[in-house]
């Protein structure tokens, strides 16, 4: 596969990486190979052990040798030396640890001094508080940092990130200079960069296309074909827009590369965590046994809990999110939850709610966020 070539950075910086799963390897492996000083923290020594000595993590992306400069640490969480001597922090964490994470960092950071660019790509709502990790972001480290925090997503599996695949991604903030210098951090012909305004929509879409995933993967174990996912696809797209929009969100977001892109990615690859869970669900077994035995992290199983609370909040109606609730955590069969949400009466194809809803505008006030802050620009849609 020829690739055209790569683009040296204008500034070399130190970047640390938390989290050494799958995307947290492959972004350290993608930012070394520029020439980027990068650290990576694991909380399992062995992990940091064999990244250390033989440049391989021993269970993520495991066929991969990883750039000799990289230098892992842990399992102890980096000290305030480490934190206040990088440019930049790449969280790349399950959400459901951040706001411990977040709050590590806190502690140690130095804040008469200028601080680190945040950067976020996890993927996934706080199952106790429903909060999003913008949410987290300021509850823990302040709205200032909230504000300038970025967030990465897309349609992006690690395993073809680390063979240099062509990869589209949105990076999203409310500041348009942050976005911009984490874009400018990642982009290269194969891992290309597009800003995005609307964090609320980004988030929202990298969250909620997981519990999807598992509903097409869930058709897809029983034994439904192309013209059912793509309906699946195009119904779930409905309803993300639906609860993006009763948060003040851009429509148009869900129809970014965050957006549909990562919906259609992870709706229609086996290569998909949430996708294998759905598959193994329709197939018949039970969720204890596939979570045992799946041997990583599948965020739809737990946003699908946090969703579910969201939409009762928000009075917003969500069927098919619902019936994968109704599959995990409410003891229904796929079977009958297909039958279910297939005999629905017809209904409008274009339902967005009116207003913002009352619970999220306490959200936007402390963020600083008005009505109409997360629309995209024209200049960003035309790129």
């Amino acid at each position: 596969m020829d690739l055209p070539q790569g683009v040296p950075p204008a500034h070399l910086l130190k970047v640390l990486v938390l989290g050494a799963g799958n995307f947290g390897s492959c972004l350290a492996d993608h930012l070394a190979e520029v020439d980027h000083t990068v650290y990576i923290w694991s909380r399992e020594a062995d992990v940091v052990e064999e990244l250390n000595k033989t440049h391989r993590n021993p269970k993520y992306l495991t066929d991969h040798a990883f750039p000799e400069s990289i230098t892992a640490l842990g399992p102890e969480f980096p000290d305030a030396k480490v934190l206040n001597g990088v440019d930049v922090l790449l969280f790349a964490i399950p959400t459901q640890g951040l706001r411990e994470t977040l709050e590590n960092v806190r502690s140690r950071l130095d804040r008469s001094k200028e601080l680190p660019l945040f950067i976020f790509v996890n993927k996934g709502i706080e199952v106790e508080t429903q909060a999003l990790p913008l949410e987290i972001i300021a509850d823990t480290c302040g709205v200032d940092v909230a504000r300038v925090a970025t967030f990465v997503s897309g349609p992006s599996f690690a395993k073809e990130i680390v063979r240099r695949q062509p990869t589209t991604v949105s990076v999203a903030s409310l500041s348009s200079e942050h976005a911009q210098r984490t874009s400018d951090l990642f982009h290269q012909p194969w891992f290309r960069c597009y800003t995005n305004p609307d964090p609320v929509g980004v988030e929202l879409a990298g969250a909620l296309k997981n519990v999807y995933a598992i509903a097409s993967g869930i058709a897809d174990g029983m034994g439904y074909e192309n013209n059912t996912r793509a309906g699946l696809i195009t119904r779930s797209l409905g309803e993300m827009t639906r609860v993006g929009t009763a948060y003040g969100a851009s429509p148009l977001t869900f129809l970014s590369l965050a957006g549909v892109g990562d919906l259609f990615l992870t709706c229609s690859s086996t290569s998909s965590r949430n996708f294998t869970v759905g598959r193994r669900l329709g197939e018949g077994e039970k969720l204890d046994h596939i979570i045992k035995t799946l041997g990583s992290v599948a965020e739809g199983v737990t946003t699908a809990k946090a969703l579910h609370s969201i939409l009762k909040k928000l009075e917003i109606k969500a069927p098919i999110a619902e019936g994968v609730y109704a599959v995990l955590y409410g003891g229904r069969g796929a079977k009958d939850m297909a039958g279910e949400l297939m005999s629905l009466p017809p209904q409008s194809e274009i339902d967005l709610p009116a207003h913002i809803s009352k619970p999220v505008r306490a959200l936007m006030k402390k963020l600083g966020i008005k009505e109409g802050d997360l629309s995209p620009r024209a200049s960003v849609l035309s790129r």
